[in-house]
């Protein structure tokens, strides 16, 4: 694959960034050997792998959903409160 110094240009320019012409030459080279290093994997035969989806061997850890007895009561919360209105916590306005 050819890297052209248009392309370069117009990925800097998408990504705000400000290159001198030695920087997009260096980019260009550089562009280039990484394709030319990731596309020696076109030349594995993994007709024999299997895909992976994962490469640790974790799982969900599930508990269950279970209603448990709380130590304060609604009475004894509004017992805590400065002001309290219909059974409820009253807070100053925020908007």
């Amino acid at each position: 694959m050819d890297i052209k110094r248009e392309d370069i240009v117009h990925l800097a320019d998408l990504s705000n960034f400000s290159l001198s012409d030695a920087e997009i030459g260096n980019l260009s080279k550089n562009l280039q050997d990484i394709i030319k290093y990731i596309s020696q994997l076109d030349e594995l035969n993994t007709d024999s792998v299997e895909p992976t989806y994962q490469v640790f061997e974790m799982e969900n850890v599930w508990r269950d959903d279970e209603i448990v007895e709380q130590e304060a009561n609604r009475e004894a919360l509004l017992t805590l409160t400065k002001e309290e209105k219909d059974n409820q916590i009253k807070v100053p306005k925020v908007l």
